[in-house]
Parts: C-alpha cells; structure tokens; sequence
C-alpha cells in the first residue's frame, strides 16, 4: 500500500510476539502434557531456560499432592469430559523454593492436532497475604483482649471473641451497632472526644477508662486505638483494643489502703521502718523513730549513735547477734533496751534481714522496730496474775485495748478445747465467734474500759459442750496510762439455769395440782356431800311436821347419817390417812384399798408380804404413789380389776399396781402437760425411791414403785436436788 500504509504482519507473528510479551506464563503442551513451546514469563516465574522447562512433563513442574489434582484434570480434559480447568498450585523454582500460581487450561481443537494452552499468573504475594491476613485473625480472634473495629461514624465492623468475653455481647449483637452501647451514660462526650482525635490522625494509647457491659456491670479498661488507612493513605476507620484491668485496679487500691493501713498502724503501734547501710553506716527510718528514739528528727542517724543507746546491760548480747547474721541466716528478731536522751529507759524489739555482697560481708540491714515497753511491762504484772488466776475454778482471761488475749487459765482452755498457743497474744475475734464477739462482747468490753465493772449474762456455743449459760463479768485493770486491761470472769451456770427452770416449773405444775385438788374436794363437798346433807335436813324437817313417821323413818335416817359420814371419812383419807398411823403402812393401804374398790365400784385384788416396819415417811410416799396409780386406773384404763402388790425384796419395799387395761403411749404421756407421772417420780424421790412404768396400747399398765428400806429421806421442803 501507498501513502504511509504499513504491510500487515502475519498472524502467526502476532500471536508470537504476544506470547512472547505475555506478562503471564505460558506453555502450549499437547496432549501427554508434555511442554512445546513456553513464553519468557514462565522462564523468569520459576528461573528455567525453555530448553530446560521442555525438557520436563508437566507434573514435574510442582509437589506430588498438587501435581496430583492437576493431572486428575488433564485427563478428563484429554478424555474430552472438560474442555478447560483453573487451579491454584504450586511450582518449583530452579532454588528449590515455591511459587504459587493460578493456572488456567484450555484444550485447542483448531490445527490437525489438539493441543493444551497454559497460562500460569505468579499469585505467590497474594497467597502470603491472605496467609498473612489469616493468621492475624487467628490471633484477634485468640486474643484475651477485646480486639475491635469501627467506621469513622463508630460503628462497629469486627468484634472478636475477646470482646464478647470482656463486655458480654455476641459478634452479631454488637458488629452494626454504636460503639457507644459500651460508654456509661456519665461519660457521654468521651468517646466523640476519641473519635475526633482518631480522625484528626491521631492515636490513643493505653487511655485507661470505664466501660459498661450488657449486664450493666462497670469495667476499668485500658485503651489502645489506632485509624485504619487504605491505599492512598485515607483513613476509613478505627481498630482498638481494650484491655480488662479491673483487677489491676483493684490491686492498686488494696495497695494504697495496705500501705496507708500500715502507716496508721506504725502510728499506732509506736514502730518505725528502717534501713542501714554498711559502707556509710548511715540509716534511713520512718517519721516515727524520732518520737521512739526522743532524738532530733533532722539529726543524721548512725549505726553508731544508734547502738551507743543500747543498755549497757544488753549491748553485748544484741551486738553479738548481728555478728551471726549470714547468707544461710540472714534474719533476727531480738529484744532489748536502750536509754534515751533524756534518760528513760524503754524496751524495743528488732525484726530485720541482712543483704550481703558476693564475697559475704553484710551490705545493707533492713528491718522494723516497736517500742514494747508498755508489753513487757505487762506481761511482768500478768506472770503475778497467773499465778491467782491458774488453779480457779472459773474461765479466768485478760485482755488488752486490742482485745488481745494477755492470760488465759486452764479452765478457760479447756472450756473451749484449745491449746494456750492458740489464744494468747492473739485477738478475741479471731479466737471467739466473730458474730457474737462484735454483736455481745466487744460493746460490753468498750464500757468497761470506761472504768465501769460490767457483769451480763450470755449463750455462748462451745465446740464439744454445746450452748451454755455464762454470767461474765469485766473488771477494769489500771495502767500507766490509765485503763490498758480487763480482767475476765466466766462463770459457767448452765446447770443451776436449768435447775432453775426445772424448779420453776415444776413448781407451776404442783400449784396447778394444788388447785385442781381443791376443785375437786369442793365439787365433791358441793355437789354430793352437801347435797345430801341438805337432803337429810329437809327429812328431819319432814318428821318434825309428822312426828309419827319418827319411828319407822329413823333407821333410814340413820343409814343415810352414816353414808355421809363414810364419805367424808374417806374425802379425809384422800387428804390424810390416819390409818398409816394407828395401822401401820400395809393395813393402812389395804383398809383404803377396801375403801375405793366399794366406792369407785372397781375390784382391788390387794395382796402383801412384808414383814419390815415402815416409816411414815415412806409409807405416805408409797400411799400417795397408790393414790394416784389407782385413780388414773379408773379414769384411763377401761377396767373394773386392779392388782395391788406390796412386797419386801432385797432390802427394798416394792409396790407394784397392775392392770390388763387399755395402756397408753409412755412418751407422749411424759411430753403432756399431766402431772401424775411426775408428781409420783418426786415423791419417791425425797425416798430415794425409784419409779419404773410398763405400758403399751391396748395391753395394760404397770406401776412399780421401789424404796430402799433405810433411805436417806430428803425433806419435801427442798425438792428433790
């Protein structure tokens, strides 16, 4: 062609000059995957010459495992199944490193033979990447911190599972929602304030805050928020961590009330810290030693001078202490004097530690020092305490301003089942139960050390005995400086408590027997006695009206005069027997017996063998018991035949009253308010008697009574303790 047309180039040309151009590896193969032809790009992708790489087969270019999958997909595509396939693998450099490469095949069907287009693209820095990217997630995602992402408008994007742990949402309830679900509402201007200066490029390090939870819960975090920037440098947002330091801060202030406790109780406890340095015998203490020690506190403090105030009677000792601190025992705790400046003589005791060089000369000495004068001067007055206070039979203790245990006595010891190591010089809240110690015991001790003397009464648990009764009594103790101690008193009065309310009781119980006797003789006095007496009045009356009906009427009358006077015979006898007198006690119980069978219309099968007199006191115990035992058969037992046995056995008298009646339950008889087991179980007792009863539902009862023939007979006036 004319006029600058250019001669077209031939295809075959072109596609070579493009193959040859590629920026991609290419390989033509045929159909064994053998390489035919391959582009520069290839050659310079794994550092082979085109003879080399044409040289190998097409498996050989990568490990067995990818190889593997690659040649599965030649076949198919040999095979006609596919006509192209794309797989990412790895090749073999000529150093013997790897290469990732996404390879692309594509069968060619246009010449007389097919053949097998290859075109590899080197991915091998995209695949670090996303192993890059892969394995920093794996760590966000394994990271104890709360690792999280947010938009420039504080959105969250990423939450990982640190987060969830920390702040108690789930990825998918907190990734799209304000980051400011986390900030409390008291601080509402914070996060825009770290927003705005994570926008302006800024960053937050380690700001230490408060976040909140979805409970609610408040957690002390520390910050740390870089900007995310893409390509060009722009920031699109904002990746932060937040560490939980709760327990930090927790630590930190325990830390400050630790050390400020400690400085109280250096104040308190009239102690100083020091530290002394052997190369320039200079030592460094606490504000408190100038007050202790009565020097200047400007005046430079020496080993020297220090040791220069030691008693002379001491010096020795405490030096030669100090001279046997080593590596292997590098601590001392010694007690001593020194005089004072103003010629006082106070008593301290050292607790220190020696730090030495290499070569084993002592460097440096730290240490405490407390001022116990106060304490050996009591513990001098409680050695003569101790001597009074061992042998007593009470819980004897004393104890200091500090409820500090100074003395403690056998008894007391033993009270509670503990060792004196366990009690002295330790404190009465660690020692008692703390509840009861700060609820009872410590106000009462406060009063005391008022000057008054205090005495109360206390359930106190002990670990083997149980809850007892104790009346307590504190005695104010004058010391140098006024009250310092309290003398305890503990008296143990469980047993007289209780007999205390026993005898209340039973007391109560025998008044109420008292009375329910009286109500009875008077409504039988009312109701049948009287009656019948004003029955007879109004006959004798009669007769005065009819004087004719005297005769035949008098016998009658007479009888219905005798009934009357039997009655109240036997209403005395109930009272006051005055057959155990004039019969004895055998007769006198038969002759009653004989008495209430005709009354009560009941059979009294009475039956004896003794041949021992009685005494009245025994007899009236043993009748009572008869008494009471026959009335409660008639009121309880169902029958009309009762068995009544005295007998002499064994140096003992027995009365044994039985009957085949409807029984009762034992137990709860002893639980009821009734008074007749118990009043016949004191009775016998002022007898030294014993009472023994049988009885069992529906199989009767039986009432055995048993007194030593020559009791010691207890008056009734005392009870029966």
């Amino acid at each position: 062609m004319e006029g600058g047309a250019h001669t077209p180039m031939p295809d075959t040309q072109i596609f070579r000059d493009v193959f040859n151009a590629s920026p991609i590896g290419i390989a033509v193969e045929n159909l064994d995957g053998q390489p035919l032809f391959v582009n520069p790009a290839f050659c310079s992708m794994l550092g082979f010459s085109a003879e080399e790489l044409c040289s190998k087969h097409c498996v050989d270019f990568s490990p067995p495992e990818d190889a593997e999958k690659d040649w599965a997909l030649f076949k198919q595509l040999r095979a006609g199944s596919i006509d192209h396939y794309q797989l990412e693998k790895r090749y073999f450099r000529r150093d013997g490193s790897l290469v990732w490469g996404n390879l692309s095949i594509s069968l060619l069907k246009g010449g007389s033979s097919p053949l097998v287009l290859a075109m590899v693209q080197d991915i091998t820095d995209k695949k670090r990447a996303e192993e890059a990217r892969f394995r920093n997630a794996a760590i966000v995602e394994s990271c104890e911190d709360a690792v999280a992402s947010v938009t420039l408008g504080g959105v969250i994007e990423s939450w990982n599972r640190g987060a969830q742990r920390i702040f108690g949402y789930a990825e998918s309830e907190a990734v799209g929602k304000p980051v400011n679900i986390l900030v409390p509402p008291e601080r509402p201007a914070e996060e825009n304030q770290i927003l705005e200066t994570l926008k302006a490029g800024g960053r937050i390090d380690q700001f230490e805050t408060v976040r909140v939870t979805k409970t609610g819960e408040r957690v002390d975090v520390s910050l740390s928020i870089s900007p995310i920037k893409d390509s060009t440098g722009k920031i699109v947002g904002f990746s932060g961590i937040s560490r939980d330091i709760t327990e930090r801060k927790r630590a930190e202030a325990a830390l400050r009330e630790s050390e400020e406790r400690l400085r109280l109780a250096a104040q308190a406890g009239r102690m100083f810290a020091y530290s002394w340095d052997a190369s320039s015998d200079l030592i460094e203490c606490s504000g408190e030693a100038s007050e202790i020690l009565g020097v200047d506190k400007d005046e430079v403090a020496t080993g020297a001078a220090v040791s220069a105030m030691i008693h002379p009677d001491d010096r020795q000792r405490v030096e030669s202490a100090l001279a046997k601190l080593t590596t292997n025992n590098p601590t001392l705790q010694i007690t001593y004097r020194i005089i004072r400046l103003d010629g006082s003589i106070i008593w301290l005791e050292r607790n220190c530690r020696a730090y030495f060089e290499e070569h084993g000369k002592v460097r440096r000495v730290v240490g405490m020092i407390v001022d116990v004068t106060e304490r050996k001067f009591a513990e001098d007055r409680l050695r003569e305490y101790e001597k009074a206070v061992e042998g007593s039979g009470e819980m004897i203790c004393v104890v200091d301003r500090e409820y500090r245990y100074l003395i403690a006595n056998r008894q007391f010891l033993e009270m509670r089942n503990i060792t004196r190591e366990r009690v002295v010089g330790h404190f009465a809240h660690d020692v008692l139960d703390k509840d009861v110690f700060e609820a009872a015991i410590k106000p009462r001790l406060d009063e005391c050390f008022q000057g008054k003397v205090v005495k109360y009464e206390l359930k106190y648990t002990y670990p083997v005995l149980g809850e007892r009764d104790l009346l307590i009594s504190y005695f104010p103790i004058e010391g140098t400086g006024g009250i310092d101690r309290i003398a305890c008193i503990l008296r143990d009065i469980t047993d007289g408590k209780r007999a205390e309310e026993a005898l209340s009781r039973m007391t109560r119980r025998l008044i109420e027997s008292q009375e329910q006797e009286r109500i009875r003789i008077g409504r039988e006095l009312h109701d049948d006695i009287n009656q019948r007496l004003a029955m007879l009045a109004i006959e004798l009356e009669r007769l005065q009206s009819n004087p004719l009906e005297v005769r035949s009427r008098l016998q009658q009358l007479r009888e219905e005069t005798i009934a009357i006077s039997s009655d109240v015979q036997a209403l005395s006898h109930e009272l006051h027997s005055s057959k155990l007198e004039y019969l004895g006690v055998v007769s006198g119980m038969k002759s009653w017996c004989r008495e209430f069978s005709e009354r009560q219309k009941m059979e009294v099968d009475f039956r004896s063998d003794v041949s021992s007199p009685l005494s009245f006191e025994i007899g009236l115990s043993l009748f009572r018991v008869l008494q009471e035992a026959l009335h409660n058969a008639v009121k309880h037992s169902g029958v009309k035949r009762v068995e009544v046995q005295v007998a002499e056995c064994s140096n003992e008298f027995h009365l044994i009253v039985r009957d085949s009646g409807c029984g009762f339950d034992l137990e709860a008889a002893k639980r009821g308010r009734g008074l007749g087991l118990t009043s016949m179980q004191e009775r016998l007792k002022l007898v030294s008697g014993q009472l023994y009863i049988e009885s069992t539902p529906q199989e009767g009862t039986t009432i055995h009574a048993r007194v030593p023939l020559s009791p010691k007979v207890k008056s009734a006036g005392t009870g029966s303790r």
